[in-house]
């Protein structure tokens, strides 16, 4: 199957990443050592500066999709400003405009039969109702979703792409039903009504059966198979009844009668086993030390696709099932793959490759000789390469002597007489992860003089499910707790300036920077906030409907607002802001759906009362996240210019509030 995974935070700030990669080492050293590597191989020198329109203009590569004769690939990339659709020849040469979107971001997800045709999603303004539409032969649109509370998505075409599949919530705001389209005439038939809210997963090739999750609590799952074809449809469930223990489905291998399933049930991390669909046997298939994240098949099923959580960093393997043994293509550029995609006949394949000093370039490989070619070229080129900087991976000890895993990215010119203002960054979530590769914010902060130190606390995913599960229902508290230690970590190196520390973070990670401000108010000294919850008893009363199938295990993690309001209340910065000290920047989307402006609103207000310098910065055209390049340019340029005067020059006297 052709399978679209949804942007929920396209800000670099999130993890955003879809499961589709990365691969790197994974040093496992202390503290103290990895401070010595790092002294060893950094050598002070001055680098250009640049504005964040030249790391933004760096293009920004998504998606890849072979047309069925397998001579064209379908990419989506922002270089006019907004993400559309191109097409362009495995042979090399300029991407041909598919779409032509100037305000809303559009993502081509694949090629009809005919390869003349397509399939793509968008949404208005970030408002995250995405609908599916077709682009006809001949350049006309049509959207098959229409309804303005609608969302859906396109779950692929089957294997001979006569049909394809379509989820959507336009019976119960809730719920998301699965339609069968007919790829010529567009009729459709509802071939799974969704009455239990259940989470549809992956479909087989053949379009006959399909994976469906049920979220028990946030620690454990079930998971369901159905017959499509069958009169009456009753999904059967192959999950052992395990308490604690979460599944889910990754993949068909139609070719064996096998269906992928992930399970944390063996330990710490997430493996893939195996169900044989006509004997019911489960095995282990791959086992690792860290979470497989996904698995894949090429057309025929030949080649095996899957990916290992490494350490903040997705390293992938290709294996050819028939020979036995996995791929191996020699002599490629440094970095890490991402988005391995074959083309029907598996004579090419298709990938991208990213590093922290290299955004994603698709390049296609021939499969015959191994020979491979690079088809984009995303780095501006006003931007030398070798001076931007490579994420490290660090440790540090939180109160609790919990290790902390995080990132550290070290301005060029840092040295001990030299030092340097430093942010520690807060990710996104609660439960996601900070993630080595290419972030045009972070290498503009970076340049601009700012360390930063992206902190995987405790509820960070990635580091097995007891670290996972250690800030349930004590947010705001232990997790705070680490990301305050961060501060302590970076005060302990010689080259940061130990008076200029600041907070910045995204989403579940700007409600940690005005936790910061508010319930640790000494502790740092700026605080950055991008469109952060600030009252969890509105945002827990107010998520989107079609969230309902994972709710439980949000509020088994968060906590339920019809019975934990008291703690709600006390962990959300708006009813204590008060405390706020220090300077703040706000930033928000008119159109979010998780974070709602009012959210903003009000707290820039509060902190306003107590005289304290805030800049809110209001985007009407973005929601959960930056989906347009000017709007990501001037939120990058905005934090630059706040840090500037509210960190790195910290003047006795400040102005008292500022407006952008």
């Amino acid at each position: 199957m052709i399978r679209l995974i949804l942007p929920l935070l396209v800000l670099v700030l999130m993890t955003a990443c879809s499961p589709q990669e990365q691969a790197s080492s994974s040093p496992q050293n202390e503290t103290a050592t990895t401070k010595t590597a790092a002294a060893k191989t950094h050598q002070p020198r001055e680098v250009p500066r640049h504005s964040a329109a030249a790391f933004f203009e760096t293009t920004a590569y998504r998606g890849v999709s072979f047309n069925r004769a397998g001579t064209h690939v379908m990419v989506n990339h922002d270089k006019t400003g907004v993400y559309n659709a191109y097409t362009m020849p495995i042979t090399g040469g300029e991407p041909v405009a598919l779409t032509e979107s100037t305000d809303n971001a559009v993502f081509g997800v694949g090629y009809f039969a005919d390869d003349k045709r397509l399939v793509f999603i968008s949404d208005k303004g970030g408002n995250e109702h995405f609908h599916v539409y077709v682009r006809e032969a001949d350049g006309s649109v049509k959207d098959l979703t229409p309804g303005d509370e609608v969302r859906a998505s396109f779950m692929g075409f089957n294997q001979k792409r006569d049909a394809f599949f379509v989820q959507t919530n336009e019976r119960d705001a809730k719920a998301m039903d699965l339609y069968r389209y007919d790829a010529d005439s567009y009729e459709r038939k509802l071939v799974f009504q969704n009455d239990d809210s259940l989470r549809i997963g992956d479909i087989s090739r053949d379009g006959r059966t399909i994976a469906l999750e049920k979220v028990i609590n946030n620690t454990e799952s079930q998971l369901y198979l159905a017959d499509l074809s069958a009169e009456k449809i009753e999904p059967k469930r192959i999950s052992p009844e395990a308490p604690g223990v979460e599944f889910s489905g990754l993949a068909f291998d139609d070719n064996r009668g096998l269906f992928y399933f992930s399970t944390n049930g063996q330990g710490e991390f997430n493996q893939a086993w195996t169900h044989n669909l006509e004997t019911g046997e489960q095995k282990a298939a791959i086992v690792a030390d860290w979470d497989v994240l996904f698995v894949g098949f090429s057309e025929s099923g030949r080649y095996r696709i899957h990916g290992i959580n490494e350490d903040a960093v997705t390293k992938i393997t290709i294996r050819d099932m028939e020979a036995g043994q996995d791929l191996v293509i020699p002599n490629l550029p440094d970095g890490d793959l991402r988005t391995v995609r074959f083309s029907d006949d598996e004579k090419t394949l298709a990938f991208y490759l990213n590093a922290d000093t290299s955004p994603s370039n698709l390049f296609v490989v021939n499969m015959a000789d191994k020979s491979f070619r690079k088809l984009t070229d995303a780095m501006n080129p006003a931007i030398d390469a070798a001076d931007l900087v490579e994420g490290q991976v660090v440790r540090y000890k939180s109160f609790d002597d919990l290790e902390i895993p995080s990132i550290l990215f070290r301005p060029w010119p840092a040295a001990a007489d030299n030092q340097v203002p430093a942010l520690v960054f807060v990710h996104g979530g609660p439960g996601g992860q900070a993630r080595k590769g290419y972030r045009a914010m972070f290498q503009h902060l970076v340049n601009h003089g700012y360390a930063v130190l992206a902190v995987n606390n405790r509820g960070s995913s990635g580091y097995g499910k007891t670290f996972n599960h250690m800030d349930d229902r004590k947010h705001g508290d232990v997790d705070l707790k680490d990301v305050v230690a961060g501060r302590a970590y970076l005060e302990s190196l010689d080259w940061v300036d130990k008076d200029k520390i600041g907070i910045i973070g995204g989403s579940y990670g700007g409600y940690m920077t005005v936790a910061a401000l508010t319930f640790t108010p000494e502790v740092f000294d700026v605080g950055i906030d991008i469109f952060g919850v600030t009252n969890w008893e509105r945002t827990l009363d107010s998520i989107p409907p079609w969230w309902e199938s994972f709710r439980k295990a949000l509020y088994d993690e968060m906590g339920d607002p019809a019975t934990d309001k008291e703690r709600h209340h006390a962990i959300s910065p708006l009813f204590h802001a008060e405390n706020i000290t220090k300077p703040l920047l706000v930033v928000q989307g008119a159109n979010d759906q998780r974070v709602l402006q009012v959210e903003s609103d009000e707290i820039v207000e509060k902190v306003r009362a107590n005289g304290v310098p805030v800049t809110y910065v209001l985007f009407p055209d973005e929601g959960h996240g930056f989906l347009k390049r000017e709007n990501r340019i001037k939120a990058s340029e905005a934090y630059v210019t706040f840090l500037n005067q509210y960190l790195k020059q910290k003047p006795a006297e400040q102005p008292k509030n500022k407006d952008s």
